[in-house]
C-alpha cells in the first residue's frame, strides 16, 4: 500500500480486518518455519557425529548457536527494521535461512556446519520472526492479544511437524539432501514477508516535548521507508551510539529496577539448562536403544501438547486471581520443569519418556505462556522493548553455552544422563532464586508501605503490575517486539 494510497482514503483503517488476517496467517507459518526449527536438529545428531568424526560437545555447538543467534539478532533486527521497513526484514531473513541450509548441505566439516546453519540460518530465521511479529503489531490494535496468541500457535506446530519431516526425509535419502530440501522449505518465509505489505498512514502533529523526528521514524516502520539522515556531527556521534545503546539494551532499568535485575539474573541462569533436552532427548533415547522414528516422535508429543496447553496457560494467568502473582506462577512451571528430568533418569523406556514429554510439555507451556508477561508486569511498558533487547541478548549467552559445556561433560562421563542432571539444577536453582527473591522483595515493600517512608525512585523496588488497560490501550505499539521460541 502506497501512502497516497491511504492519504486518498483518509481516516481507512486496514487494522483488525480484512488483509490483517492473511499477514495473522503468514505470521503463524513464520514461526511455524523459525522458531519451530530448531527442534528437529536433535533428529540428526547421530547422524553429524558420525559423518564428521564430531564429539558430543562439537556437535552440540551447531543447534547452540542457531539459538543463541535466533534470541540475540533482535537489535539487529530492529535497526533494519527502522531503516528499510517490516517487509524487508522478513524477506531478507527468507533468503538467508535458505541460503544458510542449502549451503549446510555441502559442509565438508562440523565447523563449516556453524557459520552456515548455525549463524546465517539462525541470523535469517531472526529476522524473519522477529519482523513478523512486528508487523502483525501494526496490523492489529484492538484484537492485539488475540493475534500475538494465534500466531505462537505456529511454534507448537513447528515443534510438531519438523521432527517427524526431518526423520522421514532422513530416512529417505540422508541429512545433505535433507538440509537442501530444508533450504527450499525456509525460503517460503519471503512468501510469508511479501504478504505483509506496509500500512501507510497520514502525518500526525508531535505531542508536546516529542521532536518531530521520532514521529517521522514511527511512520518509517509501517511504510517501510527509511528516515532521511542528516550529515553526521563528529560531537553528536558518541551521543548517537550511547542513545542506540540505551534505546536497545536497557542498562540504566537493570541497575535500578529490582524487579527486572532478579528477573533476568534468574532467566539468564535458567537458560542454561533449558534447552538441553531439547538437544539432547533424541540422542538420549536412540543411545538407549529406542527406535529413531519413535525418538523423533517424542519432540512431536511435546509440541503438539503445546498447541493446547499453553493457550490455556496464557488464559489461566490472565485471571483476575493471578494479579501480583504470576511470577511465583512462572516460577513454579520452571520448578517443574526442572523436576520433570528426574523422570527420563530413573528410566529411558519409550513409555517413561512420552510421561516425561507430557510433563515436560506441561511445564513449558508454563514458561512460554509467562515469560514475556511478568516482563511486562516488572517494567513499564514505555521501556518495555529496550528491556526486552537486553533481556534476550543475555539469555542467549547462556543459550549458546549451555549445550556444548554439557556436552563436553556427556564426552567425559560417558553418560547421558549427567544431560538432565545438569537441566535440573539450572532449572530448579533458578526457580528457588527467583521465588525468594521476589518474595523477599514483596515483603520488603509491604515493611516500607507500612512504615509510610516515601520511596525517592518506587520504580527501584516493587515489582508492580501493568498500568490499566485503558492506559495500555493509548500508547502506540512499541517499534519492535523481541520473543523468544520459549
Amino acid at each position: 500500500m502506497s501512502r497516497g494510497g491511504a492519504a486518498g482514503r483518509g481516516t481507512a483503517k486496514p487494522q483488525d480486518q480484512g488483509w490483517a488476517w492473511m499477514v495473522l496467517l503468514a505470521a503463524v507459518v513464520l514461526q511455524a518455519l523459525t522458531l519451530g526449527f530448531p527442534c528437529c536438529i536433535g533428529v540428526f545428531f547421530t547422524d553429524l557425529q558420525h559423518e564428521f568424526q564430531a564429539s558430543n560437545s562439537e556437535t552440540s555447538w551447531f543447534p547452540s548457536i542457531m539459538v543463541a543467534v535466533l534470541h540475540g539478532g533482535g537489535p539487529l533486527c530492529s535497526l533494519l527494521v527502522k531503516r528499510f521497513g517490516c517487509r524487508f526484514a522478513v524477506m531478507l531473513g527468507g533468503l538467508l535461512s535458505g541460503l544458510g541450509m542449502v549451503s549446510s548441505s555441502f559442509c565438508k566439516s562440523i565447523s563449516q556446519l556453524y557459520l552456515t546453519a548455525g549463524f546465517i540460518t539462525g541470523l535469517g530465521s531472526c529476522f524473519s520472526f522477529q519482523a513478523g511479529v512486528t508487523a502483525l503489531g501494526f496490523y492489529f490494535v484492538r484484537w492485539q492479544t488475540l493475534a500475538n496468541a494465534m500466531a505462537s500457535t505456529g511454534v507448537s506446530l513447528g515443534f510438531t511437524l519438523w521432527p517427524l519431516l526431518s526423520q522421514y526425509l532422513l530416512d529417505e535419502m540422508g541429512w545433505r539432501n535433507t538440509f537442501l530440501i530444508f533450504g527450499g522449505i525456509l525460503l517460503n518465509c519471503c512468501v510469508c514477508g511479501a504478504i505483509m505489505r506496509p500500512i501507510g498512514s497520514l502525518p500526525q502533529p508531535p505531542k508536546p516535548g516529542e521532536e518531530p523526528e521520532s514521529r517521522a521514524e514511527e511512520a518509517q516502520l509501517s511504510n517501510g521507508a527509511s528516515p532521511p539522515h542528516a550529515v553526521p556531527q563528529q560531537h553528536t556521534s558518541r551521543t548517537t551510539c550511547f542513545q542506540m545503546l540505551q534505546k536497545y539494551l536497557a542498562f540504566d532499568i537493570f541497575c535500578q529496577n529490582k524487579g527486572y535485575q532478579i528477573y533476568t539474573i534468574g532467566v539468564t541462569w535458567m537458560m542454561m539448562g533449558f534447552a538441553l533436552p531439547h538437544v539432547y532427548l533424541v540422542p538420549y533415547a536412540i543411545h538407549n536403544g529406542v527406535e529413531e522414528r519413535r525418538a523423533a516422535l517424542l519432540i512431536s508429543i511435546i509440541g503438539l501438547i503445546n498447541i493446547f496447553i499453553r493457550p490455556l496457560t496464557g488464559l489461566l494467568s490472565g485471571h483476575r486471581v493471578f494479579t501480583g502473582r504470576r511470577i511465583y506462577l512462572f516460577t513454579l512451571a520452571v520448578l517443574l520443569c526442572g523436576l520433570s528430568n528426574f523422570i527420563c533418569v530413573i528410566s529411558a523406556e519409550f513409555s517413561v519418556l512420552i510421561l516425561y514429554c507430557i510433563i515436560l510439555s506441561i511445564a513449558m507451556s508454563g514458561v512460554g505462556a509467562l515469560t514475556f508477561q511478568v516482563l511486562m508486569d516488572v517494567v513499564e511498558m514505555d521501556r518495555f522493548s529496550s528491556a526486552l533487547g537486553l533481556f534476550t541478548i543475555l539469555e542467549s549467552i547462556t543459550l549458546l553455552l549451555g549445550p556444548p559445556l554439557t556436552g563436553l561433560l556427556v564426552d567425559i562421563t560417558s553418560d547421558f544422563r549427567y544431560v538432565f542432571y545438569t537441566s535440573s539444577f539450572f532449572l530448579i536453582s533458578a526457580a528457588l532464586f527467583m521465588g525468594l527473591s521476589f518474595w523477599a522483595l514483596e515483603k520488603r515493600n509491604k515493611l516500607t508501605e507500612a512504615s509510610k517512608v516515601p520511596l525517592s525512585n518506587p520504580s527501584r523496588y516493587q515489582y508492580s503490575e501493568t498500568p490499566s488497560d485503558s492506559q495500555a490501550e493509548c500508547k502506540p505499539p512499541p517499534a519492535v517486539v523481541y520473543i523468544t521460541s520459549i
